[in-house]
């Protein structure tokens, strides 16, 4: 698992994933990389494309991609929704995450921007009728 969140904590992101889609028809999903070596580490877009998360209806996937050993975080946004926010939204948002991560507040800040992600998944893309979990919303780990 993870030396930086408990199971207890695990659990409480994955309340915050199911929380977060509930209004919209976006997608989020949460990476966790342990692998200290560079050369072994995924990069978050084959994690990204594993996860099949640029086949979402609506491509308004969003993937939290971290690796606490090596303090690195990266957020993607599916096209869908990236042309909606902008960079300056992710980057407002990295910076939130990592400066949190310094402070040791892992549980906080991730859970934070899940739900952050979810308000503005909700305002571009508001659900109207069925609403499909197209994606599991467990973390993953590698």
């Amino acid at each position: 698992m993870s030396n930086f969140l408990t199971n207890q904590q695990i659990a409480s992101l994955v309340e915050a994933i199911q929380s977060a889609e509930d209004h919209s028809t976006g997608e989020i999903r949460v990476h966790i990389d342990s692998n200290t070596e560079e050369r072994n580490a995924k990069t978050a877009f084959e994690v990204f494309k594993e996860l099949c998360m640029d086949k979402t209806a609506d491509r308004n996937a969003v993937l939290f991609h971290i690796n606490f050993e090596q303090k690195y975080l990266t957020i993607i946004g599916d096209i869908g929704i990236h042309e909606k926010v902008q960079q300056s939204y992710w980057d407002h948002l990295h910076d939130y995450v990592t400066s949190e991560f310094a402070k040791g507040n892992y549980h906080q800040a991730l859970k934070s921007a899940i739900l952050e992600t979810g308000l503005e998944l909700k305002k571009y893309f508001p659900v109207k009728g069925e609403n499909p979990n197209q994606l599991p919303n467990e973390i993953t780990f590698s």
